[in-house]
């Protein structure tokens, strides 16, 4: 990682932005590592390399949603973390959350991460969506964001979810607007799922133009 330079941000929750989540990212999207070839081995070639490493803005979103959300006695998994601010939001309101993603370097940049917020280890799995994984166990909550971006994710990640999810479950996944949406949707209803789609109003946090879909499905 001695070539990938990063920066420090800093996100406000709560009415009056009094709880901080400090974040080491990637200083931009142009960024790359990948010496050891651990990257290379899984797939992810130097273009799609730094895309982990940043926040999305659909990410923002999902987090916002989260740090209202009821998670009491709820086992949450997050798909695709990334850069992982949700799950740190979650982790921050003590709940029982678990991250995943396929990137190779999630896993140190969430941990120094949550050190960096003086907050409990999350629990990490590095996971393809098509990868079968006995160790993450089934949940109760789970949430994603801008995942659905190549024509192959919308099957990938619905059996994915299905995999780990309760018989009775709820699935938040923050879209952009993906042209895939639509696929993935019609995937979660023949699993037996109920869905809403809503467009994402609250968007002043973000301090930036945003037009994205809340997926709701729930089981």
């Amino acid at each position: 990682m001695a070539r990938a330079r990063v920066r420090y941000q800093t996100f406000e929750f709560g009415e009056f932005g009094e709880v901080d989540i400090h974040l080491r990212t990637l200083r931009d999207r142009q960024q790359f590592a990948d010496d050891q070839g651990n990257a290379e081995a899984v797939g992810i070639g130097s273009a799609s390399w730094p895309l982990f490493g940043v926040v999305w803005a659909s990410g923002e979103v999902l987090a916002r949603q989260m740090w209202q959300h009821d998670v009491s006695n709820l086992r949450i998994l997050e798909v695709g973390c990334g850069i992982g601010l949700t799950s740190l939001v979650l982790n921050h309101r003590c709940a029982d959350i678990t991250a995943t993603d396929h990137h190779p370097e999630a896993a140190s940049f969430l941990l120094e991460n949550t050190h960096l917020n003086q907050d409990p280890d999350i629990p990490f799995v590095r996971t393809g969506w098509g990868e079968a994984d006995g160790l993450l166990g089934k949940f109760d909550l789970i949430v994603g964001s801008d995942l659905l971006y190549e024509q192959d994710h919308a099957a990938l990640l619905s059996d994915f979810i299905n995999a780990h999810a309760q018989p009775r479950c709820q699935v938040i996944i923050i879209d952009p607007g993906r042209s895939h949406r639509g696929d993935f949707s019609r995937r979660m209803l023949q699993l037996g799922y109920s869905n809403s789609d809503s467009r994402v109003i609250e968007t002043e946090a973000l301090n930036k133009p945003y037009s994205g879909h809340i997926l709701d499905f729930r089981r």
